[in-house]
């Protein structure tokens, strides 16, 4: 079984991150989500084809291989599984949660995480409605929309934080919205695209158009 740094799984999660959104991924790009230089991220790149974890060629776009994209979920697991158990079992806020699961995700025993999964009775999302992947990398696919596009009139779930800075959860918070809260959609002003929302048996408030596009809801 290959061994991967730290350093080296951090790579490969950024990359599985960056890819969902490109057909490929370029040096600058995991440069800048690694916070790092570029030359450091071309060697990261030439150890990861060794490992037969990355499709990457000189001055072109990489991927992850099938194998890197397996290994990624699986490091994903673990963090959200994490987050899960700090929020749930410890009593850590949405906000504080991420960092500390940062480190726990490189803790790679699979023992260790089925139990804990078993522990925590099989969650399906963290606690920023990120989907848990399950042991054989399955990921739960719901239906859901930015509350950016909702129209006006219309009562909707909080179902997943897609920005999750803690300048953002932070604000959440002092709104009073978490996942499961439902949000009227009062009124919608053309001059900045931001909305009106009533929370029941809160005052009505103002939010602007780029938080609502980082929470997602569902209908009802």
């Amino acid at each position: 079984m290959v061994n991967f740094s730290t350093s080296e799984e951090n790579h490969i999660k950024t990359i599985f991150h960056l890819q969902q959104t490109a057909e490929t991924v370029t040096t600058n790009e995991l440069a800048e989500g690694i916070g790092t230089k570029p030359a450091s991220v071309t060697d990261m790149l030439k150890k990861l084809k060794t490992k037969k974890i990355v499709h990457y060629q000189p001055y072109q776009g990489f991927r992850l291989t099938a194998e890197g994209e397996k290994y990624a979920l699986g490091i994903i697991r673990r963090h959200r599984l994490w987050e899960f158990f700090l929020s749930e079992k410890l009593n850590f806020k949405w906000d504080e949660v991420h960092a500390v699961a940062e480190d726990l995700e490189h803790v790679s025993s699979r023992q260790l995480i089925e139990r804990l999964d078993e522990f925590l009775g099989f969650p399906k999302f963290d606690p920023h409605g990120d989907p848990i992947p399950d042991n054989q990398g399955r990921v739960e696919v719901t239906q859901q929309l930015m509350l950016s596009e909702i129209k006006s009139n219309k009562i909707v779930t909080v179902s997943q934080i897609k920005n999750q800075s803690a300048p953002l959860l932070e604000m959440l918070k002092h709104q009073q919205i978490q996942l499961g809260t439902k949000l009227e959609l009062k009124r919608r002003f053309e001059f900045d695209n931001s909305i009106e929302i009533k929370i029941r048996n809160k005052p009505v408030f103002i939010m602007s158009e780029q938080q609502a596009q980082n929470i997602f809801v569902t209908h009802g």
